[in-house]
């Protein structure tokens, strides 16, 4: 499965490296979600977010796209800003598009590019249940990586169900026996 992030959450190195899907996005991508996430959180700061984004390339094997630009001007969407997504996608042979803003990308518009949109937590979800112990090892990776401070799998959760992906929180709470226990 080939999927174009918009709007993903930081844990999809972790489950792009266990090749259940083919995550790719591009540095305009990247420069939506830093922008929102500036506006929304003004305790982050800039140098944090383009170190993630640094972090978020390098774990990602051949996830940056580029020579899509061509493309955007035959794209027609309610919001022309978001041309560059399907651009993207288009240029990767994606088919889907993994985005919070599905109706910034109506059916109709996507079909004739064999394109359809998944809201990320119904789009882990189905992930979940196609290879629950990739997922779970994906899961417990990016949960461990939280050293400085510890967090605990109930935060961690909690910061799922935050980000907008409630159903899949709920759903890791099974999980917790596999996990390690924080030191926090």
């Amino acid at each position: 499965m080939s999927s174009t992030a918009r709007g993903s959450g930081a844990s999809c190195s972790n489950l792009a490296q266990t090749k259940l899907f083919r995550a790719r996005w591009s540095d305009l991508v990247h420069d939506e979600w830093i922008e929102n996430l500036l506006a929304n959180r003004p305790d982050l700061a800039r140098e944090q977010l383009a170190r993630t984004r640094s972090l978020m390339n390098a774990a990602v094997p051949d996830c940056l796209v580029e020579g899509f630009e061509a493309l955007v001007g035959g794209i027609v969407l309610p919001d022309e800003d978001d041309r560059h997504v399907v651009a993207a996608a288009i240029m990767t042979r994606a088919n889907v598009i993994v985005t919070f803003n599905e109706a910034d990308f109506p059916r109709e518009a996507l079909e004739v590019f064999r394109l359809h949109t998944r809201h990320p937590d119904d789009f882990l979800m189905d992930l979940f249940s196609l290879a629950p112990r990739e997922f779970t090892a994906a899961v417990i990776a990016d949960f461990t990586h939280y050293r400085a401070p510890p967090l605990s799998f109930s935060d961690y959760l909690a910061a799922l169900a935050k980000a907008g992906v409630p159903n899949l929180a709920k759903n890791l709470e099974g999980i917790a026996v596999l996990v390690p226990r924080s030191e926090g």
